[in-house]
């Protein structure tokens, strides 16, 4: 019996995402032998190439961005099945001919799976559905399976600029593709330290009975860089914080945090839980924004290049979410991103409340830390577990100790794969799982719908300015101390002690 052909195409296939993410990572499937049987790669883009100079341009990119020495026999193998067809996504007779050029190849070998990722610019995302759908390559619309193979489309982030933005596309999206089809992507769910959520949560009872308003203070989730906008300057100004990072990777995050624990491991049950937290966010009025949330931008922004003068796009987003349901009714979500900032770290911090009265002095009185778990996502991988404990030879005195578990020294002979690696290898399984559907990025948005006002200017006309290098605005911190909380930094400590 004929093995299935599968063909994933690349559009934008010798962009920079191609390039240091999606090739590298198809490399290592393939080094590791999770690939499809069969599978075929075609890079689709607007320069003129050939296969050989495809193949060429794709060895120079695993060369740099990936791990092409240790392996450089299965590089020549996995080279053969690479092609390029040059192509202008705007242009209906192009995809006439990326058809028989996949004809072509797929000859003799059908049933034939084809795999369409969107690897461009958003603006480019509703013409290559449409052209996909016209001509034929996208298959009858409304199947997930047809008599030639599976079709699916990787549509990568940013879906929308906002809610009517990412309406108006689902919508395209909807008339060539069913939803089952649709794999919206966000690398952030790919990274094993994140998947690692759903284990830490879901397979140790000991936490179970805690991971609640009954004995949580508060959660505080950080994504902060060091690097400023740089070269991406003109593109962050017509974006900024909010679109860049909280509306998807940080609420994504907190989604995982707070879900309930789904009946199985599947699509389905797992997005519809994600979905249930975001609808119970509880929605802002205007005035409420502005009350619980701060917008920074770096000083120093407004001379980057590719910056409109004055801008007002905030570097810096601090949030305060309250998730209204049984669990987690009256516990604050503290979401905070930015660039500039004095560490590059991707934290949660779970606090737990105090105890109801305390019978012990301690070493340091302005130390009086309860218990906090912090999950360290990046870049040091791995768990911290905060408490109390008496120290020797001092009467009844107590200090608050680590417990740590770090990836690095417990996996020593096992690297952390990229995230693309899962992604992609989910894609072409037809795992949807960490994928986000039509209506969890519609709740996304509605969410951070009233800081898209105040960041085009309408009632926050410049966001508050912070030092290249500290921890964002000053104001992040009063958000806080109004409900008797501090940011606590990098893995759970206080974040002064690292500054």
């Amino acid at each position: 019996m004929a093995v299935e052909a599968t063909t994933l195409i690349i559009f934008g296939g010798t962009g920079d995402l191609a390039r240091r993410k999606l090739l590298p990572a198809l490399f290592q499937l393939g080094c590791k032998g999770r690939l499809p049987d069969n599978l075929r790669i075609v890079g689709f883009a607007r320069q003129q190439r050939s296969d050989d100079g495809y193949r060429d341009l794709m060895g120079e990119s695993v060369r740099e961005f990936g791990s092409l020495a240790p392996h450089a026999d299965e590089w020549t193998d996995f080279a053969k099945n690479l092609f390029y067809l040059p192509g202008d996504l705007d242009v209906p007779g192009d995809y006439a001919n990326l058809q028989s050029r996949l004809k072509e190849l797929e000859e003799g070998q059908e049933p034939a799976n084809r795999l369409f990722y969107l690897s461009v610019a958003p603006r480019f995302f509703e013409a290559a559905i449409a052209n996909l759908g016209s001509s034929g390559l996208a298959g009858e619309p409304g199947l997930g399976r047809i008599e030639h193979g599976w079709r699916r489309a990787v549509i990568e982030k940013p879906f929308g600029r906002d809610l009517d933005s990412a309406r108006t596309l689902n919508d395209a999206v909807g008339r060539v593709f069913d939803e089952s089809q649709v794999y919206r992507i966000d690398h952030y769910l790919g990274k094993e330290t994140v998947q690692n959520l759903l284990v830490f949560r879901f397979s140790n009872t000991i936490f179970e009975p805690l991971w609640n308003r009954n004995y949580v203070d508060n959660i505080q989730i950080t994504a902060a860089e060091e690097v400023s906008v740089e070269d991406r300057a003109g593109y962050y100004d017509n974006s900024g914080v909010v679109r860049d990072m909280v509306q998807n990777h940080l609420l994504q995050l907190l989604t995982m945090v707070a879900m309930e624990p789904p009946n199985a491991m599947d699509a389905n049950s797992l997005r519809n839980h994600k979905i249930e937290v975001l609808r119970a966010i509880r929605r802002w009025e205007p005035a409420d924004a502005t009350q619980n949330t701060v917008l920074g931008q770096y000083k120093g922004y407004l001379e980057e290049r590719g910056v409109a003068s004055g801008s007002s796009t905030p570097t810096f987003a601090a949030l305060r979410l309250y998730v209204d349901n049984w669990r987690w009714q009256g516990v604050p979500f503290y979401l905070r991103t930015g660039k500039s900032m004095a560490e590059k770290v991707t934290e949660i911090v779970i606090q737990f409340k105090r105890p109801p009265h305390m019978m012990f002095s301690v070493a340091d009185a302005d130390d009086l830390s309860p218990n906090s778990l912090a999950l360290c996502l990046q870049p040091d991988e791995g768990v911290h577990l905060r408490f109390g404990v008496k120290i020797p030879d001092q009467g009844m005195i107590m200090d608050s100790k680590d417990m740590s578990f770090h990836y690095d020294s417990a996996f020593k002979d096992q690297d952390i794969p990229e995230a693309y690696e899962r992604l992609l290898q989910d894609a072409l399984e037809g795992d949807a799982s960490l994928f986000i559907r039509s209506d969890h990025i519609e709740q996304a948005w509605r969410i951070v719908e009233h800081l898209l006002e105040n960041q085009s200017g309408v009632s926050n006309p410049q966001p508050e300015q912070y030092d290249p290098g500290s921890w964002g605005p000053e104001s992040s911190d009063r958000l806080l101390a109004e409900n008797g909380h501090r940011w606590l930094g990098v893995c759970g400590l206080d974040q002064e002690a690292h500054a």
